[in-house]
C-alpha cells in the first residue's frame, strides 16, 4: 500500500448521520465521489533557470488532453498550472496548495531533480499519486522509492546511458574520456556509462566535471585532445551542452575525435538553433524524432504544425505521459478519487503506439522499460537538425542486464563512485 488510510468510526457514524439529515442518500453520496472533472495539478519551471523547458512541459501537455477534447472515459478534466520557479521551495509550497486548497486528484510535471525530490517528499506523506516524466533521479525508482512516485514515459538517469556504452564498445572505442555538468544528474548517466563500458573490458581513462553554467570550456578542450582517447562521452544539459558543442567543432576537434552526448546534449531544446557543429553526434534515448515509427512521424508532425518546432524531451514526455495515464483512467471508468486504484491502474498500463514506441510498460519499481535508440543527428531535407536512430537495444529496463536486488546493493553513483569495482 502506498499510503495508509485511519479509519475512525465515530467520524464515520456522524458524516452519516449528517448525510442523512441533508437527505443524500448513501448511493447518491457515492455516486457523488465520481462526479465533476478530474482536476490535475501541473507543476512547471515557467520562470527561473529552465523556463524554456517549463513552457515546452505545458504545450506537450496541454497537447495531448487537446486531442482528446480535454475528456477522458466521459469525464472532463481540468488543468491547474502553477509555476515552481524553479525553486524547490516554492515547488513544495505550489504543490501543497494545489492538493490542499486546489483538490487535484493528481500532479503532474517538473523539471530540476531538486524540485521534483521536493515535492516527492510532500506528496509522501499525503499519498497523492505524483507522476514525473522527466525527472531523472535514479533513486526515485530505485533505493528511495515512493510508490505514490511514478516516472511515466521518463527515464533514470543511468539508463540510457548503459547501451550507449555497449554501442561505443562495439565501435571499438575502448579508452574513452567523459566530461559532465558536477552535479547528480551527470554522475548518475556517466556512472551508469562508466561501468557498463569497463564491465566490458573497456577503460574510462579521465574524467572531467565542471559547475553548471560554464562559459569557458577550452581548459577541459584542450586536455581532452591530449588525452589519446578513442572517443568522448558528454553529459551536457541546455546552455551548457549548447556551448561545450560548438566550442568543440571551433577548439578542431570535431572530426577528430568522435563526441556521443547524453540524450539531453542533442535534445532539441539545444540542437534547434544551432548549425553543423551538431552534425554527426551520437547519443542514446527512447524517442528518436527523426525515427520512421508511423506513430512518432504522426506526433512530430502534429507537433510542428501547432509549434513550429520539433519537440524536445519536455514536450514529448508530457504529451505521452498525459497518455499513459489517461489510459489508466479508461481501465478504471475514470475514478481519479481512487487513488490505490489509479496507481495500480498506471502501473499495470501498457502503452501502445505512442511517441515512445509500439509498446512501452512499466517495471515493477515504477520506471519505463523502452526499446532505446542510438541516435545520430542529422540534417532534414529543409535543414533542421534532428535525431535519426541508427541502431535499436530492446527491453531496456533502469537496470538492463543487472539483476535488481544485487544492483541495488552498490552504492548510488556519486562523483567518487561510477561503478567501476575495485
Amino acid at each position: 500500500m502506498p499510503y495508509e488510510f485511519s479509519f475512525d468510526r465515530r467520524t464515520f457514524l456522524k458524516t452519516t448521520a449528517a448525510a442523512a439529515a441533508a437527505s443524500v442518500s448513501m448511493p447518491a453520496l457515492l455516486r457523488a465521489q465520481g462526479s465533476g472533472p478530474i482536476k490535475i495539478g501541473l507543476l512547471a519551471p515557467l520562470t527561473g533557470v529552465i523556463a524554456a523547458g517549463g513552457k515546452e512541459l505545458v504545450e506537450g501537455f496541454e497537447m495531448y488532453w487537446e486531442t482528446v477534447n480535454k475528456e477522458v472515459a466521459g469525464r472532463k478534466v481540468e488543468i491547474t498550472i502553477e509555476d515552481d520557479a524553479s525553486n524547490p521551495d516554492t515547488a513544495q509550497q505550489k504543490a501543497r496548495r494545489l492538493v490542499e486548497q486546489g483538490n487535484v486528484h493528481f500532479l503532474f510535471g517538473n523539471i530540476l531533480a531538486n524540485t521534483g525530490l521536493a515535492v516527492a517528499n510532500y506528496v509522501k506523506g499525503t499519498g497523492t499519486p505524483y507522476f514525473i516524466p522527466v525527472i531523472a533521479a535514479d533513486d526515485l525508482t530505485q533505493r528511495a522509492r515512493i510508490p505514490n512516485v511514478i516516472r511515466v514515459a521518463g527515464y533514470t538517469a543511468s539508463q540510457m546511458s548503459r547501451p550507449m556504452a555497449d554501442w561505443a564498445y562495439k565501435q571499438g572505442y575502448k579508452n574513452v574520456a567523459t566530461i559532465s555538468q558536477d552535479y547528480t544528474f551527470g554522475h548518475e548517466q556517466c556512472g551508469g556509462f562508466t561501468q557498463m563500458l569497463t564491465e566490458l573490458g573497456g577503460k574510462v581513462t579521465s574524467q572531467f566535471w565542471h559547475p553548471l553554467n560554464t562559459a569557458d570550456f577550452s581548459p577541459y578542450l584542450g586536455q581532452l585532445a591530449n588525452a589519446g582517447v578513442d572517443a568522448v562521452f558528454a553529459m551536457e544539459t541546455g546552455a551548457d551542452a549548447t556551448r561545450l558543442i560548438q566550442q568543440w567543432a571551433s577548439f578542431g576537434l570535431k572530426g577528430k575525435i568522435p563526441l556521443m552526448g547524453a540524450m539531453n546534449a542533442t535534445d532539441q531544446s539545444v540542437i534547434r538553433t544551432m548549425k553543423d557543429e551538431a552534425e554527426g553526434i551520437v547519443s542514446c534515448a527512447h524517442f528518436a524524432e527523426g525515427s520512421t515509427e508511423p506513430a512518432t512521424q504522426k506526433f512530430v508532425a502534429d507537433y510542428e504544425k501547432r509549434y513550429q518546432k520539433l519537440p524536445s524531451i519536455y514536450g514529448f514526455s508530457h504529451y505521452s505521459g498525459a497518455m499513459w495515464v489517461a489510459e489508466a483512467l479508461k481501465t478504471i471508468g475514470a475514478k481519479a478519487e481512487d487513488r490505490e486504484a489509479l496507481l495500480k491502474a498506471v502501473l499495470a498500463t501498457e502503452l501502445k503506439d505512442s511517441p515512445l514506441g509500439k509498446t512501452v510498460k512499466l517495471d515493477s519499481y515504477g520506471n519505463p522499460i523502452y526499446d532505446a535508440y542510438i541516435r545520430k543527428v542529422e540534417k532534414r531535407a529543409d535543414g533542421k537538425l534532428w535525431n535519426v536512430p541508427i541502431a535499436n537495444y530492446p527491453n531496456v529496463s533502469q537496470f538492463w542486464k543487472y539483476d535488481p536486488e544485487t544492483y541495488l546493493k552498490q552504492p548510488s553513483y556519486s562523483r567518487t563512485f561510477q561503478g567501476v569495482k575495485s
